[in-house]
């Protein structure tokens, strides 16, 4: 099992794909040349997963953050005797137009290292397991580095230390004095390509400078936000980006698969998949924190994703970032899992539920962007008309809701208010979707829809919305009510929802669980952590309400989560306050950017719905 908390690790990515760097510089995590691709380095979920550590002989001070703007990580080791730099990046090649940011990657990881002071004895160790872990591949010495063979990969390590192997690892030890530097590349290449070649000191170099770059231009385009936690929403704009695939316009909900939400519990699934709520969410977060130009991509690929979808069905609630449709889940039985939590499950059995909210989330998304969208393909203008009918011809039925309740379904709360959402952007948008004769049938689905909210989401006996009709439970995501814009934030429903929530569903540092998990409503055993997302909803809704000094005290306790590099997982440990779940989670930054943004608006004299 890794030995190191999950909110100890750094993203890196190239857009195709991502690793996780642990603060003593080890690399815990990667997965080639997909997102979703079996791990070359696992050891995240198993000590025997492998890994490729670089490291200071002996004790060290270790400070760490993300070269400026960019998604390069920058590990300083302050030993007894000199300091080392560390610079690990995924390498974008060739970056031409900012917009297609990743285009060309080669699926390189460089591992850079200078002494900047005095001397350091640096020992690395180069560990791959292919196949999460079921291939242990024949390492051979090669002029300019270590080739590894075995599986459908071939790796080759491009380095100009000596390294001794043995057993499927291959060691180094050397000195660096102050003003020295060397330079190490992974790069991966499939069964039956040409042999890659090594690379020389000056090429990797000159790969990760071009990778900073990149990121920079990216961000110098794109991040316009001027608003409170400036430097927040920026980095958490770049961590979505990060989070996207550039191939397709797919977004993955986080990199990783199985980090627990509470340990040794069951609750560990599998995040590197494009769901079309988290995609939705990070393509309106987006529009915040980085001006998406490129979310015509992400429309082509959820038209196309969904383009075989039987139109009787509901819409595929999530798909492969390929586009692929059978995600089918299986249990990893080698693997112990992070801190022994098993299992360690790949692919995700909730694929094929029905979730109505989709098609709110989606005709959200296209009515936010519709500026950038412009003129929509006929296809695309099909596609999200036909959400909008589907939602008005389902929205009776029950579903398994947002948080993907893997018991009976219910006729969700949450569901139902975002089924409105579908009808009511569809309706504003009906004339860029060359629908205006649709739209009067789509209003008044729109109004039957807000009639059973109003009437049967809301509990008398409570005193507030709850999660589902008929239901006593409260659920954070009737925090959504007003964020959304179907209610004012200073209804009086509303606030006594916001209060009931607030009161009821915290934890003891005030950070909100999504639903009270230990009381059994989801049919799983068990419970979990609180979660992020939800805290920062509970921000946004205080701040539509006009209660910004309250919003603020819930952000700055949201935002004060984040790690030393900025980055968020999915939930909080609520003894420990250790973060919990899949890391980093797409949710979390996203509820960061939007909580911000309506603190910002709410304190700019703005008081309504920001959804336009």
């Amino acid at each position: 099992m890794s030995r190191h908390p999950i909110g100890d690790h750094a993203l890196l990515s190239d857009r195709h794909s991502a690793a996780l760097v642990t603060r003593d510089g080890s690399v815990e995590w990667l997965c080639f040349p997909r997102f979703d691709s079996p791990s070359v380095f696992g050891a995240l979920l198993d000590d025997d997963a492998g890994h490729w550590s670089v490291r200071p002989v002996g004790p060290a001070e270790v400070e760490r953050d993300y070269v400026a703007g960019s998604m390069v990580l920058r590990t300083t080791f302050h030993t007894a005797t000199g300091t080392l730099e560390l610079r690990d990046g995924l390498v974008l090649g060739e970056v031409g137009n900012p917009h297609r940011l990743g285009a060309h990657a080669p699926h390189r990881l460089v591992r850079s290292m200078r002494c900047t002071a005095g001397r350091v004895v640096v020992e690395t160790c180069l560990r791959p397991r292919p196949e999460y872990g079921v291939v242990v591949p024949v390492l051979t010495g090669v002029h300019g580095g270590i080739r590894a063979s075995g599986g459908p990969d071939r790796l080759l390590l491009s380095s100009p230390q000596w390294h001794t192997v043995h057993d499927g690892e291959a060691h180094a030890c050397f000195a660096l004095e102050a003003g020295q530097s060397t330079h190490f590349a992974l790069q991966r290449v499939a069964l039956g390509g040409p042999d890659p070649r090594p690379l020389g000191q000056r090429e990797i170099a000159d790969a990760l400078a071009d990778t900073i770059a990149g990121w920079r231009a990216w961000s110098a385009l794109h991040q316009r936000y001027e608003g409170p936690w400036r430097s927040l929403v920026h980095h958490s704009g770049r961590v979505l980006q990060a989070l996207s695939y550039q191939p397709t316009g797919a977004i993955v909900a986080a990199p990783t698969t199985s980090l627990p939400e509470r340990v040794d519990g069951a609750r560990n699934w599998d995040y590197r998949y494009s769901w079309v709520r988290d995609a939705s969410f990070t393509m309106r977060a987006l529009w915040v924190a980085a001006c998406p130009d490129e979310a015509y991509e992400f429309f082509g690929f959820m038209t196309a994703a969904a383009a075989h979808t039987r139109p009787q069905h509901p819409l595929q609630i999530m798909f492969g970032i390929g586009g692929e449709h059978d995600l089918s889940e299986r249990v990893l039985e080698h693997l112990s899992g992070w801190c022994d939590s098993r299992p360690v499950r790949v692919g995700n059995g909730a694929w094929i539920q029905p979730q109505l909210d989709v098609y709110g989330e989606l005709l959200d998304a296209a009515f936010r962007l519709r500026a950038q969208l412009g003129e929509l393909a006929p296809q695309t203008r099909t596609f999200l008309a036909g959400l909008a009918d589907a939602a008005a011809g389902q929205w009776h039925r029950p579903d398994n809701g947002i948080w993907e309740i893997r018991g009976e379904p219910r006729h969700f709360l949450y569901s139902k208010l975002m089924c409105w959402v579908a009808l009511d952007r569809a309706a504003a948008m009906a004339d860029q979707l060359r629908a205006a004769d649709r739209a009067p049938a789509w209003r008044a689905s729109a109004e039957e829809i807000a009639e059973a909210v109003l009437t049967r989401g809301f509990n008398a006996e409570v005193g507030a919305f709850t999660q589902s009709f008929g239901s006593a439970e409260l659920d954070a995501s009737a925090l959504m009510l007003p964020i959304v814009g179907f209610l004012p934030g200073t209804d009086g429903r509303v606030l006594a929802t916001v209060d009931k929530i607030a009161e009821r569903l915290t934890d003891e540092r005030g950070l909100v669980y999504r639903y009270r998990a230990d009381s059994g409503v989801d049919g799983l055993a068990g419970g979990e952590g609180a979660f992020v997302l939800c805290t920062f909803w509970l921000a946004h809704a205080l701040a539509l309400a006009g209660r910004t000094e309250r919003a603020r005290e819930v952000f700055d306790r949201a935002a004060g989560l984040v790690n030393d590099v900025g980055l968020l997982a999915e939930e909080i440990d609520p003894v420990s306050g250790a973060q919990l779940g899949n890391f980093p989670q797409a949710f979390s930054h996203i509820g960061l950017v939007n909580a911000a943004w309506a603190i910002h608006r709410a304190e700019s004299g703005h008081r309504g719905n920001p959804a336009g």
